[in-house]
């Protein structure tokens, strides 16, 4: 136990170890040439067929190269993993992937899903079908509720726009419309509002939009978070695909700029305008506004 949880920060120390669990019966099967050089280290286990038959590498041995152990977690990963089974590396060389070194921990890890009757799932990003602009499932810990498109001047697409919802806030409300549509005002259900670029445009003119539909909604109260949300924009231009967050978490704002510079405003009386101008009667993009609505009901 004390070998294996011994931190190796070398290829050296992770030979010496291997030759340590081998020699311990830790590992059943003897290393053959474990070292070849100083950057590389073979591990090979072998299959029995029969109790007469002598043991057989694997057919191509898996070699581990000193960039795979440049951190502490890797190395003591993979210790764990030549130290559990042998079942695993069976499972590997059943299925016939020997690849480059790479891939090791992926390949195994793909053998173990096929054993368990599952393949690995990577979620496809949503396209907005105004823009094509895709959205990633996966936002600051949030899921993609919907997504759409703001026009200015009835043609204009300016940007999509994106909503990130925590499902588990949504499935208290996510059954009943009227509730859902009041929590999306309410800036205490958290979310993060992600506007990607579909054209060019100066920083005046986008921060000018925002602050002309949010100055309104404010009644006249702490309009000073407008100047302060106007400092956190620099002054460059946005070109198409610039991207910014806005992340909403009750009297605060979390801002990030399309240069990926971070910013805060703490202000009730500002997100709550802010949910108002996205989720609100008069939304500044309906067609976001309807798919978030029908997207909740299936977070």
């Amino acid at each position: 136990h004390e070998r294996i949880t011994r931190p190796t920060n070398s290829p050296e120390d992770f030979s010496t170890m291997m030759i340590s669990l081998s020699q311990s019966r830790i590992i059943t099967q003897p290393l053959s040439k474990a070292v070849r050089s100083r950057h590389t280290v073979a591990a090979a286990t072998a299959a029995t067929r029969s109790k007469k038959s002598r043991a057989t590498p694997l057919a191509a041995p898996l070699t581990l190269t000193q960039q795979s152990f440049q951190n502490h977690a890797t190395s003591r990963a993979f210790l764990v993993l030549a130290a559990s089974s042998a079942a695993t590396l069976a499972a590997y060389q059943a299925a016939g992937d020997h690849g480059d070194d790479g891939n090791l921990f992926w390949k195994i890890a793909r053998c173990s899903a096929r054993n368990l009757g599952a393949e690995p799932v990577m979620l496809s990003p949503k396209t907005e079908p105004a823009t094509g602009i895709l959205f990633p499932r996966l936002c600051n810990g949030m899921s993609l509720a919907g997504c759409g498109v703001r026009i200015k001047w009835r043609f204009v697409k300016v940007y999509a726009v994106g909503t990130y919802l925590d499902p588990l806030a949504m499935s208290v409300v996510k059954d009943d419309e009227k509730e859902l549509k009041k929590a999306l005002l309410d800036p205490n259900y958290p979310r993060t509002i992600r506007i990607v670029m579909n054209r060019n445009l100066s920083i005046d003119k986008y921060t000018s939009a925002i602050i002309e539909a949010l100055e309104p909604r404010m009644a006249g109260q702490d309009l000073e978070s407008l100047d302060e949300f106007k400092k956190m924009n620099p002054p460059v231009d946005l070109v198409q695909g610039a991207e910014m967050e806005m992340t909403i978490r009750g009297d605060t704002l979390l801002y990030k700029n399309a240069v990926g510079g971070l910013g805060q405003i703490k202000s009730i009386v500002f997100t709550r305008a802010l949910c108002d101008v996205y989720y609100g009667e008069d939304a500044v993009s309906p067609s976001h506004l309807e798919d978030v609505i029908k997207g909740v009901k299936s977070l």
